[in-house]
């Protein structure tokens, strides 16, 4: 799905409408977000969440080399702004009140 032909607003404050439709992923993200459901999130949310899971996954590769032992300077410092997106990032979902989307029901 491109980018700049997927989306489309009918009005600024509507919800986008999907005009293709969404890569598996996608449509897995937007049902953990609710969009199934129509419920009204955030950009904010939306965005905390992708920012999240992409440093998670960023994350679990470097600890990965780490465990190796073949772990460079350039690589640790990337495994630490990798945490510092997802404090970030869990910082906003928390004060939004979604931990929900990004952790496990214990």
């Amino acid at each position: 799905m491109s980018s700049t032909t997927a989306l489309r607003a009918e009005h600024p404050a509507s919800v986008p409408v999907l005009t293709e439709p969404p890569s598996p992923a996608a449509a897995a993200a937007m049902r953990r977000l609710g969009w199934a459901l129509a419920l009204p999130i955030s950009p904010a949310v939306v965005r905390a969440v992708t920012e999240y899971e992409v440093a998670a996954e960023h994350a679990r590769d470097l600890a990965a080399v780490a465990a190796s032992g073949r772990m460079s300077d350039l690589d640790a410092d990337s495994l630490a702004a990798a945490e510092d997106v997802m404090a970030a990032a869990r910082a906003t979902l928390a004060a939004a009140g979604h931990l929900e989307l990004i952790e496990v029901a214990a």
